[in-house]
């Protein structure tokens, strides 16, 4: 059976760590490892992408392989074909399938039928190999997992979510400060709290995330004015740890969730955390191709 990656609950505890210390290996030698010799990989994008495109484009090479890029219209998918036939040819030719798009039952519909590994690139619902990269962030800042305070303030999403998953099998404390109606549901052991003040205080890192996603156009200045008190700012920093970070999945809003000084000041690891996509990913992929 193929091994999957659609919620990062799939991964254990030790496998995950694995993964963050793998990953910190490879961003010290890219070319380090020819894991994907010889073989090819669809990357499926249903939604536009900046870092993913990139990061995972770029990573499938530096691993030796083939990355076969299909946006919507190039994909029969667009024309009524099924993603259970889509899973069977595309699993005749390639090694693994990335997928990122809408309904998580999409991924999941995929991986049902899939004879090669699928893995998640985004779905509405969750964003493991984000999780996975801000873990890996974190490593790199502090040395250490275990024990960290890490608070993320603003709309509850799919980040959210991966970030309380992830986050408890590390040993980090996930807090995510958002208004009524924009909370996550309880997830893994994540602290849900309405005021960002509490969540960041002692805090090791703040985390936001854009108030308006793919799809929320239509209640765009409903969400801003519900979740302008989150807004991640020196301020906000200020009642963290001494030596606490600003951490952001991007694209980001300036004067939205994030302000300019937060996120190109000397407290952010953002654009770090932007290039950090590469490596994990690419160590996800050992170990799903294993």
């Amino acid at each position: 059976m193929p091994r999957h990656l659609l919620t990062g609950a799939e991964l254990s505890r030790d496998e995950l760590l694995g993964v963050v210390a793998r990953a910190i290996e490879l961003k010290r030698d890219p070319l380090s490892s020819r894991a994907l010799e010889g073989r090819s990989v669809a990357l499926i994008f249903e939604r536009p992408s900046t870092r993913t495109r990139v990061s995972f484009e770029a990573g499938v090479f530096e691993l030796g392989g083939h990355p076969i890029v299909l946006r919507p219209g190039e994909l029969q998918l667009s024309r009524g074909e099924s993603v259970r036939d889509t899973a069977l040819a595309l699993s005749r030719h390639v090694a693994a399938i990335g997928i990122r798009t809408g309904p998580h039952a999409v991924i999941e519909e995929l991986a049902e039928h899939a004879s090669v590994p699928v893995f998640n690139m985004l779905t509405a619902v969750h964003h493991p190999c984000q999780a996975v990269t801000d873990l890996m962030t974190l490593q790199e800042t502090f040395g250490r997992l275990d024990g960290l305070v890490l608070a993320y303030v603003g709309d509850g999403n799919n980040v959210a979510r991966s970030l309380a998953i992830l986050g408890a099998a590390a040993g980090v404390e996930v807090r995510v400060a958002a208004p009524a109606g924009y909370q996550l549901e309880p997830v893994a052991d994540a602290r849900l709290l309405e005021d960002p003040a509490e969540a960041a205080a002692g805090a090791h890192a703040l985390y936001t995330d854009v108030w308006v996603s793919m799809g929320d156009e239509d209640t765009a200045e409903q969400r801003r004015a519900a979740l302008a008190p989150y807004r991640l700012d020196d301020a906000l920093l200020d009642r963290a740890a001494p030596g606490a970070i600003a951490l952001h999945c991007l694209p980001a809003h300036p004067g939205e969730e994030i302000t300019a000084e937060a996120l190109y000041g000397p407290r952010q690891r953002i654009w770090e955390q932007a290039e950090n996509r590469r490596h994990a990913q690419k160590a996800l992929l050992e170990l799903l191709l294993r």
